[in-house]
């Protein structure tokens, strides 16, 4: 159990700053118009918004001024999880809230985005330009004849281009849907297949790691397997032709058309998620117009407390939801600042550098890469001038207690670190950022505001000081609407409501301390997460089990206590074959240009087979517990498993591997 005597902080907030934040002026407004608590601080104001839901979301919406176009009959009709109904009755559009700003003659010349390549030159749009270049590509694509509902798909990179083309989208109320080019042709028609697009963005290439690296090949096998596509627009970022049939980016943004904002509902689809794919073809997640415009206020004007004079940066691609996040930050009037290339290029510092250069006030980075530069001995604070962040977070994975250290170290000693923990299926944070609370060494600072977590055992009973599975008891209004192509809901309840009927199971091992702050252990499930990228592992299977040397494989990934992550590929061959020196060559590129070069496996390892559930399903997280020391009898439930004899392997390696590093 967690102790009653609170360690002292890492951090703590000076009272100027608690009183300047927009999560106190929030509180203290609230407490006046709603009845929110005016005393108690942050704890006080989170116990009121979950009990108070209603009451809280409105507050929300009045506070952050969102426009109705037509207005909502209450606030939530129906509470139920999943199908909770938000906002009834309600009319908007996201893309007219993400470029409010542009209509303030004050603020039209400042810089919406900047964009930042592996060059570090920052190139500013304007948020004058950037509303021209929305309206004008919004007036093309409905002369394209894309109608509220239709899907449009990005395969591009963190570049202005896939910003204007998500809110062009949303203005004429179709849906979004991107993936990174680093993503092979396979992994993107997994994703875009089940949603049937009638426009696709592409790059004809992209530049990462000072290499360029041509997709024409790519993009002429999806346009080949996207029969629903009406148009494809060419962006030539390596600067070569459209190719025959497409259009030029250039054609379709030269116009000077007001934008026309189309008026949805308020749960009308904004754009779709995927899912890792750990058991099949990735689910495909439907978020709101209307959820995704009130969850993102809340977590980005509150929680990470932006506001018109921050530049808000995070590395990410658009093939993950931190993407479609920081996007959001226009929500707020924050520059936002798009990185597009390799986390570590030219040296692993270069994060610091675009910080520095771009005057990042919000530096939002992985764990892994936080951990990386301690190891790798960079000085961010020493070797550049950081004044300007006020604070810096971290998802991806938990941030092991060495790297809060090295951050308030190395960066500044009067440093808010927020480590965040949440989901692609919410595209939002279940805890992390506070700016009004302490930061304790390993932990994330509280649940946010608006989400009862729990963490659970498994009679569902609520567990403080102890590890249990992360529940959400109430619905959040980033919830999935539901998954494309689950016409009965089954695929939805099954993933987050089967273990506890009416309650959001993430699958992540959470810890409750009895002061409310949050501690992350990792997934309970198999999802295989890089530098930020999640991947399932049926993607692996896929390409490694073309091999015609390779009888079934094996994957997983494992968090580390150090902050490492390890990721063994393991694989059974046919008889006759031997795993030498040309087949891990040809397994590892075969990984790289099929699927993406951040899921390289870091080992791989013969074994004499893997092992099955009764079902058939391979068996991935009993293994990945008994790769982390836990014994066999507590790994795995004996007469779920075909032969529990290939278990013992596991259990041996994982003995083995305490005495030294496993040999590729």
């Amino acid at each position: 159990m967690t102790s009653a005597a609170s360690p002292a902080p890492l951090w703590q907030p000076d009272p100027d700053r608690i009183a300047a934040a927009r999560i106190t002026r929030f509180q203290s407004w609230a407490a006046e118009r709603y009845g929110a608590p005016a005393q108690g601080g942050y704890a006080a104001l989170h116990r009121w918004s979950v009990d108070e839901l209603e009451t809280f979301w409105r507050a929300v919406a009045d506070w952050f001024d969102v426009r109705f176009s037509a207005p909502y009959e209450r606030v939530l009709a129906d509470p139920a999880m999943p199908g909770a109904q938000w906002f009834p009755g309600a009319t908007l559009n996201y893309a007219e809230h993400a470029l409010r700003t542009a209509e303030d003659p004050a603020r039209t010349h400042d810089a919406a985005l900047l964009h930042v390549d592996e060059t570090h030159e920052t190139t500013p749009i304007s948020w004058s330009e950037l509303r021209r270049q929305v309206g004008a590509l919004a007036a093309e694509l409905r002369a394209l004849g894309v109608r509220p509902g239709d899907r449009v798909s990005g395969y591009l990179p963190n570049i202005p281009q896939a910003v204007t083309a998500l809110l062009a989208t949303a203005a004429v109320g179709a849906v979004w849907t991107s993936c990174a080019p680093d993503f092979g042709a396979r992994s993107v028609l997994d994703r875009f297949q089940q949603v049937e697009p009638v426009i696709l963005f592409t790059v004809d290439g992209y530049r990462y790691g000072g290499k360029e690296h041509d997709r024409t090949e790519t993009v002429a096998e999806l346009r080949s397997e996207l029969p629903t596509l009406r148009a494809v627009i060419h962006i030539p970022l390596l600067g070569t032709d459209a190719p025959a049939g497409a259009l030029d980016w250039s054609a379709v943004t030269s116009g000077d058309t007001e934008p026309v904002f189309e008026q949805v509902p308020f749960d009308h689809p904004l754009w779709v998620l995927y899912s890792s794919g750990t058991t099949g073809l990735p689910k495909a997640i439907v978020q709101s117009q209307g959820g995704i415009l009130l969850e993102h206020f809340k977590q980005l004007g509150l929680h990470c407390d932006l506001g018109p004079e921050d530049r808000f940066f995070w590395y990410t691609s658009t093939g993950w939801m931190m993407w479609n996040f920081l996007v959001s930050g226009l929500l707020t009037g924050t520059t936002v600042v798009l990185y597009d290339g390799s986390p570590g290029y030219p040296d692993t510092g270069a994060q610091w550098r675009i910080a520095e250069r771009t005057e990042a006030t919000l530096f939002g980075t992985s764990a892994a890469y936080v951990m990386a530069c301690r190891k790798a001995e960079v000085h961010p604070g020493r070797d550049h001038d950081l004044s300007r962040i006020k604070c810096v977070a971290t998802t991806g994975s938990p941030l092991p207690p060495d790297g809060f250290r090295w951050l308030h170290d190395e960066v500044a000693e009067d440093l808010w670190i927020a480590s965040v923990s949440g989901g692609t299926d919410v595209c939002s944070c279940f805890a992390g950022a506070v700016p009004t609370l302490p930061v304790h060494i390993g932990e994330l600072q509280a649940a946010c505001l608006g989400t009862d977590l729990q963490s659970w055992d498994p009679q569902g009973k609520p567990l403080i000081g102890e590890v249990g599975e992360l529940v959400v008891t109430n619905p959040m209004p980033s919830m999935p609407i539901r998954f494309w192509n689950d016409p009965d809901g089954s695929r939805y309840r099954d993933s987050y409501f089967e273990m506890f009927p009416g309650v959001w199971r993430h699958g992540d091992w959470i810890t409750i301390t009895d002061r409310g702050s949050v501690i992350i252990h990792g997934r309970s499930d198999s999802t295989l997460n890089r530098q930020g990228v999640r991947m399932g592992s049926a993607d692996i299977y896929e390409a490694v089990e073309r091999l015609p040397e390779i009888k079934e494989s094996l994957v997983i990934g494992l968090e580390e206590p150090d902050g490492g992550y390890w990721m063994p590929l393991f694989v059974h061959l046919v008889d006759g074959a031997s795993l030498d020196d040309g087949l891990r060559a040809r397994i590892k590129q075969t990984i790289r240009e099929e699927l993406s070069p951040r899921h390289v496996p870091d080992d791989i390892i013969e074994v004499p087979g893997v092992p099955h559930t009764l079902t058939g399903k391979r068996i991935e997280v009993p293994v990945k517990r008994l790769l982390q020391g836990t014994a066999l009898a507590k790994a795995v439930n004996p007469g779920s498993v075909d032969n529990l004899e290939l278990l013992r392997f596991y259990e041996e390696l994982a003995r083995t591997r305490k005495a030294g590093p496993t040999g590729d």
